[in-house]
């Protein structure tokens, strides 16, 4: 039974989810601040974090970034703020997904079950396979329909962070910084270069991507 931390200030969202996750056979917790809520995952820690960013004590993002110092615990942020800039603060901080308040119960527990499933204890997999790709993560090396394609080393440390976190959206910021290192916070104009050769070697239709998946504003995901 996984056990899910619900942290919201508004009773009748923290009931109704609650009544929803029950149902599913989900243990559940509930904190209705910040300060509550990290007391509470310290105490036992969850499988999965719900969280409000309108709390208040502390910011959301204040708490993703208290969780991130010892944890990594799925957090999923439900917010009523859809600006751009709050969804990138929460990824940067170490969300994992962002859904908008008013919600759809189904797409809810959908992005849950998601997570917990990506989550899941497993051995490192060697291999990820997508379309006609198969990425060989210890050997680094790529194949489409069996032969084999070039990589730069650039091309292949953006590929292998994607990869690593299927179904994960992974900021600009967080790429740049992984990938380019630091003073290249700014420069989105070579991520998009690169994402777009990516695209070419690997997508069926680069012009319309299944896999290496732009959000926009925010940054990529990818989806096997």
């Amino acid at each position: 039974m996984s056990r899910i931390l619900v942290v919201d200030d508004e009773p009748q969202i923290v009931r109704a989810l609650g009544i929803h996750l029950r149902a599913r056979g989900y243990e559940v917790a509930t904190a209705s601040d910040g300060a509550e809520a990290l007391q509470a995952a310290a105490a036992r820690v969850p499988d999965l974090v719900i969280l409000d960013l309108g709390l208040p004590d502390l910011d959301g993002v204040d708490v993703i970034t208290g969780l991130r110092g010892w944890s990594s615990v799925p957090i999923l942020v439900l917010s009523g703020r859809a600006d751009s800039v709050d969804k990138v603060d929460a990824f940067d901080a170490g969300a994992d997904d962002y859904v908008t308040k008013p919600f759809g119960m189904d797409e809810l527990l959908a992005r849950l079950r998601a997570m917990l499933r990506r989550n899941a204890p497993a051995g490192e997999q060697p291999t990820v396979e997508f379309g006609d790709v198969r990425v060989d993560l210890a050997a680094t090396r790529v194949t489409v329909r069996g032969e084999e394609v070039r990589l730069t080393p650039t091309e292949w440390r953006l590929l292998e962070l994607l990869v690593r976190h299927p179904g994960k959206l992974i900021s600009q910021r967080q790429i740049l910084d992984q990938v380019w290192g630091p003073g290249y916070e700014s420069a989105q104009g070579n991520l998009r270069l690169y994402i777009a050769q990516l695209r070419r070697k690997l997508e069926a239709e680069p012009s319309r991507p299944q896999h290496l998946r732009t959000e926009p504003g925010m940054g990529y995901r990818f989806e096997p």
